[in-house]
């Protein structure tokens, strides 16, 4: 294999970790699953190698086995999970661009491209997916594969691979907002919802907060969290202010969470909470908090 051509299946990290990120709604596994493909390429012949005539098609592919493997056992694991679970939070760009403390800056080729397709609400829709319909949807939707490409993938036939897609697009539509909401208008909300937060002002809270909105959280039984989802805009309301009042010191930062406005919260320096919303109109709809410090590694310190 010539260097240019090593250099194109290096070159094709970025969009496995994309593919494996939405599939898995871990950058962790993701970045696991991307290691274990190139590890079966280059488990592979020379001659082998060569015979293939689209390296790129043929890593994806791989990959995407791989997750669905993954997908198909995740509700074993799943069970086993202490509390609720949530995809793993993602930082903006810059926060991977800036290190952080002792972490050496990484190199946004192997992150993750962050759009609509990673925002927390979509993510969490996928959850509630056949591993099948969440594969043929995000290679299809997502990054326009073929469904006679999808059905190598799935073991399907293309027209039972569209089906798939359908199936997860009716799951898609049932929970999107009425009318999407100005990321201004978004980013305007979260930061009422922070300086509520930190005054501790129930009332504030409960006029931003939906009535019937819903909040989560996940610490994967390493740190604190609501064991279940708490229901209802005051409650809600009086749980972030329960928080504030009973927990330690911490600073609360507005940053972008899977492309979306988002809060950080931050004790001794240290990220110790991601929360990310859903802001229909002028309420927020729904609320994940992500408190599990293994999903909080990619977020920078300090």
């Amino acid at each position: 294999m010539t260097d240019q051509e090593l250099g194109e299946i290096i070159s094709e990290r970025r969009q496995l970790i994309n593919v494996a990120y939405r599939l898995l709604g871990s950058l962790a596994d993701a970045e696991d699953v991307v290691q274990e493909t190139y590890a079966r390429w280059y488990a592979m012949s020379p001659q082998a190698q060569e015979a293939i005539e689209n390296p790129g098609g043929w890593l994806t592919r791989v990959a995407s086995r791989i997750c669905l493997d993954l997908l198909r056992s995740a509700r074993v694991r799943r069970e086993r999970y202490v509390g609720e679970w949530i995809p793993e939070p993602l930082p903006d760009r810059a926060e991977w661009l800036d290190g952080g403390g002792d972490t050496a800056p990484a190199d946004p080729a192997d992150r993750v491209t962050l759009d609509e397709s990673v925002n927390m609400a979509f993510l969490v829709v996928l959850e509630s997916m056949t591993p099948a319909e969440r594969v043929a949807f995000i290679l299809h939707d997502v990054f326009r594969y073929s469904f006679a490409e999808v059905a190598e993938v799935v073991g399907r036939t293309p027209a039972a691979c569209r089906q798939l897609a359908s199936s997860a697009r009716r799951r898609i539509r049932a929970q999107e907002a009425p009318a999407a909401t100005p990321a201004a208008r978004r980013a305007d909300v979260v930061r009422d919802f922070k300086e509520a937060w930190e005054t501790k002002d129930v009332d504030a809270l409960v006029r931003l907060l939906d009535p019937d909105a819903t909040a989560v959280g996940d610490g994967g039984g390493l740190v604190s969290a609501a064991p279940h989802p708490v229901s209802g805009g005051e409650r809600i309301a009086r749980y972030f202010v329960d928080l504030a009042e009973r927990g330690p010191a911490v600073t609360i930062l507005q940053r972008t969470v899977n492309a979306q406005p988002g809060l950080v919260v931050r004790q001794d320096g240290v990220t110790v909470t991601v929360v990310a919303f859903e802001v229909v109109g002028d309420r927020i709809r729904h609320v994940w908090a992500v408190r599990n410090p293994e999903k909080l590694r990619p977020w920078t310190t300090g």
